[in-house]
């Protein structure tokens, strides 16, 4: 039994350890994915025959607020040299914030022959592991995706109001000052500003680091998310969750946690979020 089976999570198998990764650098049917929030550490040094996707140019329209198509999709993927039996790997900084993003959109289509490594960068580069600047090419493929599905895993603004108004779950796992309305217009967030701050009525406000063990950037055991979750937040197995944070990639990895590791079967992310929300003044907003 390896230390991610023996911490009781719902599918143990959606993550791998950094020796995992180690051991398949060159194996063909692997495709390591590194996804940061700052583009520019890929470059700067990142695992051997990794390929980079940017959050930014790689996974949203280039013209409206929406994610890639489905010829965008197929396309990225042909890039890559991905084909439907390749099994994506993702890792990336902010304890693999922005791999889990990357990972939310790639369920978008389809593709669920995917992991996340454990510990992302942060531990790979503490365990001291090769890095290289050397940017790998790979054939092209010809994947062909399914149909962008929404349904599933994607919330909108009509359903969460409806959220709201039935008294369901919802979960705003930004810090707790943008959750109070303390910081309306975040430095570091510029491009994200919302006209008022506050939450969503009713939202409980669990952090999404509040998952991961500051140290090495692993997830914490599944004992203890049910602490934070369940026993202190009252969420259960059975509910229907919308998770949201200022424009959905925060919220993609508390996603990952209640829908993979704790084994939860109706999460959504609201992918507008806050950024969305908070700029349309005929919809609730509090502040405690």
């Amino acid at each position: 039994m390896t230390d991610i089976d023996s911490r009781g999570y719902a599918h143990p198998d959606v993550l791998v350890s950094t020796d995992w990764v180690a051991q398949r650098l060159n194996d063909p049917n692997v495709r390591i994915i590194e996804s940061d929030e700052d583009p520019l550490l890929y470059p700067s040094g990142h695992i051997p025959n990794a390929v980079q996707v940017d959050w930014t140019t790689d996974l949203n329209d280039p013209i409206r607020r929406d994610y890639l198509s489905k010829a965008g999709f197929e396309a990225l993927m042909r890039r890559l040299g991905i084909t439907k039996d390749t099994l994506v790997v993702f890792y990336g900084d902010k304890n693999n914030w922005w791999a889990t993003y990357a990972f939310w959109v790639f369920q978008l289509f389809g593709h669920e022959n995917a992991k996340v490594m454990d510990g992302g960068r942060l531990k790979w580069e503490k365990e001291g592991r090769e890095m290289t600047r050397d940017v790998p090419q790979f054939s092209p493929s010809n994947y062909t995706a399914q149909e962008r599905n929404d349904a599933d895993i994607r919330a909108f603004r009509d359903q969460v109001l409806e959220h709201h108004r039935q008294n369901k779950p919802l979960v705003d796992v930004r810090s707790p000052a943008e959750y109070k309305g303390e910081k309306l217009h975040m430095p570091e967030y510029p491009q994200e500003g919302a006209l008022r701050g506050g939450h969503i009525p009713g939202a409980r406000n669990v952090p999404w680091a509040r998952a991961v063990n500051t140290e090495d950037g692993t997830f914490k055991p599944a004992d203890d998310l049910r602490a934070i979750y369940e026993q202190e937040q009252g969420l259960k197995r059975g509910d229907d969750i919308i998770a949201y944070c200022r424009i959905g990639e925060r919220s993609s990895h508390t996603w990952f946690v209640l829908k993979y590791l704790l084994g939860y079967d109706q999460v959504r992310n609201y992918d507008g979020s806050w950024t969305e929300w908070g700029n349309l003044v005929n919809v609730p907003i509090e502040k405690p």
